[in-house]
């Protein structure tokens, strides 16, 4: 070894860490990426080994960590084997996503502009997987153009798809029309398997610029229209996890049914206190209770939120914990719940259940007249919930109608006092300028075999809205408190508008004579004054849905930015432990503080990634089994006529919402009549160039249904006016369809105004 490679390892700033982490330290990747830019040129694996002085027995090792560096786009090779730095090569690390026309983009890791990738360049690769690419130039749309250069990490192992059989090939089409790829079943690898069936397959080849996918079958799930199978399909496709660990099943069966007496001390005892529940008719997970009583005076209230004490039962590593970090929430599919935790758990212990002791967090408040929470304290408790309630009876009551079944009269001062706290959070909501968006929930009711027999929509009450105000009550305090302690935690953060989105909604309000306040950095409360002086306005639901679609999307860090649309400095998520994770970690950090600790032994910002990705995962695949059942339901709607209204405008078409059945499909441009449509994206319309004729987001129209692909959930429209006659060859349009918006948008124009699922956030919808 020479003097000088030693002085150069010894050189190491990243040393001593590396010390800390290994017994045998090497050199860090900051040193050898320093080594190898230093050099200027490719560098063959044994010219690196003497300059960075690698002895005989850490060869192996060396090799694993160059190898580790190629995984993760650091470094690659070239074909003469020789080694150099992936930026100085100008290549570009991200992740393919997939198109189903077979072309696709990157989506570059550094957040810079997206590449395009041609067909040829996704047939080395699969939506999902992370690549390196060179940048080629600029294709005819002057987008920029990529070109595969290295596949780092494949993001499937398996896959789910119908088998077909043709000439005596077997291929599979994959269920995610992302991947535009058919993969070949060897004439062994279908495991019994028929033409038409769903299987689940295991890849045996990846794809490769010469070859096509190869797949065995490893399960069959049946024909696509049975019961269920679109659940099952949504399962694999998002590589939801279904089944818990034997240890952590036995782990949960092991605490049995009952709060035992040595769990119960050293917590305050609650049990006397009134205590209920207040959920949907079919919710079986009870994360919360709340009891309030009014204090002296007229002064206000005292109101106690009670969360499921889950962190008693889950510890940091073991199975349970495990189980629920890699799922990161429950998820609810219509008619199916896949839990976060066994249902021993979710649906037994930890549940809050009526005339049963629980253990839980409490969130203790005093609020005031005015809607402020004056004190606040937090501690471990023992509850005894005194009834089971439900939305719509409590509703009746607020209302002085009749409760069915009737809601026993030594309940009925709590709950009216607890609607007085709601009138004042509401109150104070509106002071500080939260952003109240309308939206519109839907519950599909299924007949006896599973398939949808009709679409309804779901009626907030006064109900709803009291439990979500004491749950956003309770959430601000537990970030307040974890914020005054200076301990690390997750929060909910929600940030305001891009410089891009804002731009557009400016320009686009504008048109209407209209603008947004705020300058540069605009306030919830600018957004809420806007939607005030629009509401009665016929283009306030146009208004409202680019008001949305300007805001970013809600994620956990930790990092506490505030969160936007709900007008808070801090806020996390406290309030629903048995179904999010990011609760349960939560009521550690509480727990840590409450005991004099610090919960330091947590990758924060990992694990806001994680849940943050769990979160997408879960709404992703049930849209796609809402999507598909949707699908099946209007097959048998094919030539019908509906009104609905524009809730989306592409380069490409006009996307509506059906007024009754809360539906969307697509009315295709070529569809649009014999004119050239321009596309302004910033207007959210498209406009004729002959004829004039603008179709605009939010205008009325009158569709017909034409064509229902359920392979490709897709569901095509076109329109019709009063007497049913659709745009002619010649480009005559419908009379009865407005060129602008002509008249006031009904609640159902609303349904895309929807943000973090709602802007409450405070507990989201139960199913």
């Amino acid at each position: 070894m020479s003097r000088k490679a030693k002085t150069l390892r010894h050189a190491d700033p990243h040393r001593d860490r590396e010390a800390a982490k290994y017994e045998n330290p090497l050199p860090s990747r900051e040193m050898i990426l320093e080594v190898l830019a230093r050099e200027g040129v490719p560098l063959a694996e044994d010219h690196l080994v003497s300059l960075l002085a690698i002895e005989g027995h850490e060869r192996d090792s060396f090799a694993r960590r160059l190898s580790a560096m190629e995984r993760e786009g650091q470094v690659m090779r070239n074909r003469r084997g020789a080694i150099l730095v992936a930026d100085k090569a100008g290549l570009v690390k991200g992740r393919v996503q997939g198109h189903p026309d077979g072309f696709g983009f990157l989506k570059p890791e550094d957040g810079s502009e997206d590449l395009f990738l041609g067909p040829k360049q996704m047939h080395k690769a699969l939506h999902g997987d992370t690549v390196l690419a060179r940048v080629t130039g600029l294709d005819r749309r002057g987008r920029r153009e990529g070109s595969i250069v290295e596949v780092l990490t494949r993001s499937h192992r398996k896959v789910v798809g119908r088998l077909f059989v043709e000439q005596g090939v077997m291929f599979i089409v994959a269920e995610d029309k992302r991947i535009a790829q058919d993969f070949l079943v060897p004439p062994d690898g279908a495991n019994g398997a028929k033409h038409g069936q769903v299987v689940e397959a295991e890849i045996v080849q990846q794809p490769s610029p010469h070859a096509e996918p190869i797949a065995r079958v490893v399960e069959i799930l049946g024909n696509y229209a049975d019961p269920g199978m679109e659940i099952e399909i949504a399962l694999r496709k998002h590589d939801l996890p279904t089944e818990f660990s034997a240890e952590s099943e036995k782990q949960a069966a092991k605490y049995g049914d009952k709060v035992l007496a040595k769990d119960i001390k050293g917590r305050k005892d609650l049990r006397a206190l009134p205590f209920v529940t207040i959920d949907g008719e079919t919710a079986k997970d009870f994360d919360d209770a709340v009891c309030c009583e009014p204090l002296a005076k007229g002064k206000g209230w005292k109101v106690w939120v009670a969360i499921a004490d889950v962190s008693h039962y889950v510890r940091p590593g073991d199975a349970l914990d495990r189980d629920s970090r890699e799922r990161g929430n429950s998820v609810y599919f219509p008619r199916r719940v896949i839990p976060m935790l066994p249902e021993a758990l979710s649906n037994e212990l930890c549940s809050l259940k009526p005339e049963v002791d629980r253990l839980t967090m409490v969130c203790e408040m005093e609020i005031s007249t005015g809607g402020v929470v004056r004190h606040y304290g937090f501690y471990s408790g023992v509850i005894h919930s005194h009834a089971r309630l439900t939305y719509t009876r409590v509703a009746a009551v607020l209302s002085g109608a009749r409760a069915e079944p009737p809601v026993d009269k030594a309940l009925v001062a709590g709950l009216k006092d607890l609607h007085a706290v709601f009138s004042a959070l509401l109150g104070a909501r509106a002071k500080r300028g939260a952003i109240d968006f309308d939206s519109v929930e839907t519950q599909m009711i299924f007949d006896d075999h599973g398939k949808i027999e009709r679409i309804v929509r779901v009626e907030r009450n006064d109900a709803h809205r009291l439990i979500e105000e004491c749950m956003l009550a309770a959430n601000v305090c537990a970030s307040d408190f974890l914020l005054q302690n200076n301990q690390p935690a997750l929060y909910r953060i929600h940030e305001g508008p891009t410089p891009e989105k804002l731009e557009a909604l400016r320009s686009m309000l504008k048109d209407f004579g209209l603008s947004l306040g705020g300058g540069d950095e605009p306030h919830a409360r600018d957004y809420a004054q806007l939607l005030a002086k629009v509401k009665d306005k016929p283009f306030a639901g146009l208004l409202q849905t680019v008001m949305l679609r300007s805001l970013r999307q809600a994620v956990y860090s930790p990092e506490n930015v505030g969160h936007f649309g709900l007008a808070y400095e801090g806020y996390t998520h406290f309030t629903s432990p048995i179904r999010r994770y990011p609760d349960l970690v939560v009521h550690r950090a509480i727990k840590a503080v409450l005991g004099g600790a610090r919960l330091d032994a947590v990758d924060w910002s990992a694990l806001g990634v994680h849940c943050s990705e769990t979160e997408r995962r879960a709404d992703d695949a049930t849209r796609d089994v809402e999507s598909w059942l949707k699908c099946y339901f209007m097959q048998d709607h094919v030539g019908d006529e509906f009104e609905g209204t524009v809730s989306g405008v592409t380069g490409f078409g006009l996307f509506v919402t059906l007024d009754e059945l809360f539906i969307d499909g697509l009315v295709h441009i070529s569809d649009l009549g014999a004119d050239y449509y321009q596309y302004d994206q910033q207007r959210h319309l498209l406009r004729g160039e002959r004829t004039g004729v603008r179709y605009q987001l939010g205008a009325r129209v009158k569709v017909r249904v034409v064509r229902v692909d359920i392979e490709t959930t897709k569901i095509d429209f076109v329109l019709v006016d009063a007497a049913g006659r659709s745009p002619s060859a010649e480009g005559e349009m419908p009379h009865a369809v407005p060129v602008a918006v002509a008249k006031k948008p009904r609640d159902q124009d609303k349904k895309h105004a929807k943000l973090d699922t709602r802007l409450s956030d405070g507990r989201k919808k139960r199913k």
